[in-house]
């Protein structure tokens, strides 16, 4: 009986020549795949840098098409050309700084403060953005904060002449103004508080002016009360004005006379 042994492996029947042709071609197979997988990746980087060069060319096109159009005081159009270059490029700062200009000159102040807002949060450095932002902020009535952003827009171009003379110099104006407004309502409310609380002032009714009152008040309804007077109409038609005295009536017979008042 043949005694017990471990199997051989498959492997050690191939030859050593044979085992190092195989390990060769499996080695350049792999060196094929790696550079199809190396063309394809830089393929596709190339296609996706052409598409992005084609989106920044059209929305150059686009904006440059809504300039005009803005020029020519075509806003709504202009307007539209610009949403279609930021569905291309939708970081350009600048598309939203021109929308924000377009809406202002449409008096449609609160849209374009949040163009001239997602402006600054595309570009945080543009002092256009930041100017353009006070105007319509000006245009809202919110002075303190178009002061802010005028300074901001100083700050990072402080050469800007048109900001210090124009901008920041009639917001601070406002800004004054505003104020004395304040100040003037709060003294006439302060004023009008303090009459409404003044208190009533005593009167002497045993003054000599006051008795003097009361006594020609007494005389009066005294004449007036000592001869009154009395229209009366006939039964033929005549009128006759008839004086009445508290103690001696001199009105005649009802038979004969009707009293008109």
């Amino acid at each position: 009986m043949a005694s017990f042994g471990w199997k051989r492996k498959i492997g050690e029947k191939v030859s050593r020549a044979t085992s190092q042709q195989f390990e060769a071609e499996a080695a350049d197979e792999k060196d094929l795949a790696g550079d199809d997988d190396a063309n394809w990746v830089h393929a596709a980087k190339r296609r996706k840098e052409i598409l992005l060069e084609d989106c920044v060319r059209k929305s150059k096109e686009l904006k440059d098409e809504g300039a005009d159009l803005a020029e020519n005081k075509r806003y709504r159009e202009a307007i539209l050309k610009w949403d279609e270059a930021l569905q291309l490029t939708p970081e350009d700062a600048t598309l939203y700084e021109m929308k924000s200009q377009v809406l202002m000159s449409l008096h449609e102040m609160f849209p374009a403060v949040h163009a001239a807002e997602m402006a600054i949060q595309r570009n945080p450095r543009s002092w256009d953005a930041w100017q353009t932002l006070g105007r319509a902020q000006l245009g809202l009535g919110e002075i303190a904060l178009a002061i802010r952003s005028f300074q901001v827009s100083l700050h990072i171009f402080p050469m800007n002449p048109e900001v210090w003379t124009e901008d920041l110099s009639w917001a601070r104006k406002l800004h004054e103004q505003q104020k004395a407004t304040k100040t003037g309502s709060v003294q006439a409310l302060v004023k009008e508080k303090e009459l409404a609380q003044e208190p009533i002032p005593d009167c002497d009714f045993e003054s000599d002016e006051i008795v003097a009152v009361c006594a020609a008040i007494a005389e009066k309804e005294k004449a007036l009360s000592a001869a009154k007077t009395a229209v009366i109409v006939s039964a033929s038609g005549t009128v006759e004005t008839v004086t009445e005295k508290d103690n001696c009536p001199t009105t005649p017979d009802e038979t004969l006379f009707i009293r008109a008042r």
